[in-house]
């Protein structure tokens, strides 16, 4: 399916992540861009949206350790014995959002800076049917 073929929504989101393609929208009369994507601008209430790729590229804004994983995240590998890392990326582009953290130690936050560059990457869980890209960030 064409790129301009797919709504707004987030299963398009997530099949643009199949493609490894990280895509927002873009609203072409005020030229805001929104990740995940948006069918509408919440700035000038305009129906006029494009996709835009974005780079993948981005720094750190906030993040947290998880320690008490939901189902998914218990299936994965992780729980108390293996945190893992989520947080705010703000892309170069400008929007920010949120996605597991790879590459960092969960149990010494002390050590993770806020600030620091980070890259996008696609992760591979599950198998056949069940298999699902999903968005995370490493250190660039």
């Amino acid at each position: 399916m064409a790129t301009t073929d797919r709504g707004f929504t987030t299963a398009a989101f997530y099949k643009f992540l199949d493609e490894h393609k990280l895509m927002g929208s873009r609203c072409r009369s005020c030229g805001r861009l929104y990740l995940p994507p948006r069918p509408l601008c919440p700035e000038c209430h305009s129906e006029e949206m494009e996709w835009a790729e974005m780079s993948g590229r981005g720094r750190l804004l906030a993040f947290t350790a998880v320690y008490v994983a939901p189902t998914a995240m218990l299936a994965a590998g992780y729980g108390r014995e293996n945190p893992y890392c989520v947080g705010l990326v703000r892309l170069e582009e400008g929007p920010a959002i949120s996605a597991q953290i790879l590459g960092l130690d969960p149990k010494r936050p002390e050590e993770i800076e806020i600030g620091i560059p980070l890259r996008v990457a696609f992760l591979e869980r599950g198998e056949g049917e069940a298999r699902r890209i999903y968005l995370a960030f490493q250190p660039a």
